[in-house]
């Protein structure tokens, strides 16, 4: 559970950085990013090992019906992040879609999942995307972009359907199947 946790410490951190010390973060400079980057990055894999190796502490029992809630709540949350990725139509429609997309992810989890780590790591990111969004919200303001091409929205289905398949195939390389059989 230490590393989950100091993984979380190690991915929420930095990303304040620049909310919360813009003056410390500005003095690290151009080479703070890669400082940064690599924070992240030690941060993403110590929550994933951490989690991988933390003791199993069963919290809830989830009703079994909520795996489909679920699995509809992860196909939106992966809509919701491809808009981030896309210049259709749908860009603009929401100021922070990555954050919403996480927030919308670790709900999800929240629901099927009530041992201890997932409540920390699921949890964790739930606070850190809805924190993320407030900082910047109260820091900057929004300018909605003009919708883009609509020739451009078959990107959006694109990844959408890549991104989804890909993270079935992860959970089920993992030993989790995501669809109930």
């Amino acid at each position: 559970m230490t590393l989950l946790i100091l993984g979380l410490i190690l991915w929420i951190v930095p990303h304040w950085l620049k909310r919360l010390a813009p003056e410390f973060r500005a003095s690290l400079g151009a080479g703070g990013r890669g400082i940064i980057s690599i924070l992240l990055f030690i941060g993403l894999g110590l929550m994933i090992y951490g989690y991988r190796q933390a003791e199993f502490v069963n919290i809830w029992y989830p009703p079994a019906f909520l795996v489909h809630v679920n699995n509809l709540l992860m196909v939106v949350a992966v809509a919701v992040f491809a808009m981030a990725h896309t210049k259709g139509r749908l860009r603009g429609k929401m100021r922070h879609p990555m954050l919403v997309s996480v927030k919308i992810w670790a709900t999800a989890h929240l629901l099927v999942n009530g041992d201890l780590a997932s409540i920390v790591l699921f949890g964790g990111m739930l606070v850190w995307a809805v924190v993320s969004v407030i900082l910047i919200n109260r820091a900057e303001d929004w300018t909605r972009p003009e919708p883009g091409d609509k020739g451009r929205d078959w990107l959006f289905v694109v990844i959408t359907v890549v991104t989804f398949a890909i993270m079935i195939g992860v959970h089920i390389a993992l030993g989790v199947h995501p669809f109930p059989g």
